[in-house]
């Protein structure tokens, strides 16, 4: 019987946004199947409340796997309709890889402006995506037993690669693994092999931890059922890189937040030199009645 969670190796799933890593199945334990006489003799020594509870566990693992064999069965319904779905999306997938190719830059502002894929980039590997002039993911025909995410690229002084790759796969044990292409750079251009001090301020932060860049992703294979990068380019940025790519530049906002509080804290500072000068005046128009007053009373005695 195939694992009922197995769909969940690949996000295959209609949301826009899902989370799911390619890891290995398997199955819950199940409660060993004893034989109806082996159940019954050693039940009679039980007390009646234990005998019942004993009873009630045989049954309700006899609903689990009633209840496993229906999950099954929808999970090849789900995984049709999955299948005749992806053929229908790729027409608008195709017309709107035409539509990114129009505007300069989409690639790369999309990549920055995704808070996990922008941590490993550094200046150089931006300098890089300025040449990306599309992304694509493809699923593979039965879905669950993989997918591609294919990076195409103008011509650039780093590599020779017009086009890079990496592929996951889960094999028929469910043992999940990934391979890529080699990357061809030119000479002094290999950016897997640059120090880490070049990183931009998000990948600062990471020093301290591992220092992993965007390039050095194609070439690890560690652990390709947990390749966060992976994950978030197939189920967060390839459903809608437009989302992304629209981010407003919070600098921008913040240092137009930070002006807004100046011009408030001056047009403050202006009205309290303007009280304090309305109460100086006042203190000198008393000033001046009291020395009238004065001398009025002065002119009197004489």
């Amino acid at each position: 019987m195939r694992p009922v969670g197995l769909l969940l190796d690949f996000p295959h799933r209609m949301a826009p946004k899902r989370q799911c890593s390619l890891q290995s199945q398997t199955k819950k334990p199940k409660l060993p199947a004893a034989p109806e006489q082996v159940n019954s003799s050693a039940s009679l020594g039980l007390p009646k409340g234990e005998k019942e509870q004993q009873e009630a566990t045989e049954h309700i693992d006899e609903v689990q796997n009633e209840i496993d064999i229906l999950n099954e069965q929808a999970s090849e319904e789900i995984l049709k309709v999955e299948q005749k779905n992806n053929k229908l999306r790729q027409p608008f997938f195709q017309k709107r890889s035409e539509l990114i190719a129009k505007i300069p830059n989409f690639g790369v502002t999309t990549f920055v402006n995704h808070p996990q894929a922008s941590a490993l980039l550094g200046e150089e590997d931006e300098e890089v995506l300025h040449y990306l002039t599309r992304v694509e993911v493809t699923e593979f025909e039965d879905i669950k037993s993989g997918y591609r995410i294919d990076f195409y690229f103008d011509e650039n002084p780093y590599f020779e690669n017009k086009v890079l790759s990496k592929e996951f796969h889960l094999n028929e044990s469910g043992d999940p693994s990934s391979k890529s292409t080699e990357i061809k750079w030119k000479s002094g251009k290999d950016l897997t092999k640059r120090s880490s001090q070049t990183q931009n301020k998000a990948s600062r932060k990471r020093q301290h931890e591992e220092p992993e860049r965007f390039f050095t992703w194609f070439t690890d294979h560690s652990d390709a059922g947990a390749d966060e990068l992976g994950e978030v380019i197939k189920d967060d940025i390839w459903p809608n890189p437009l989302q992304y790519y629209l981010v407003p530049d919070m600098d921008d906002e913040e240092g137009e937040g930070e002006e807004e509080d100046d011009d408030d804290d001056e047009e403050e500072g202006l009205e309290d030199i303007d009280e304090e000068g309305d109460e100086d005046e006042g203190e000198e128009d008393e000033d001046d009645d009291e020395g009238e007053e004065g001398e009025e009373d002065e002119g009197e005695d004489d």
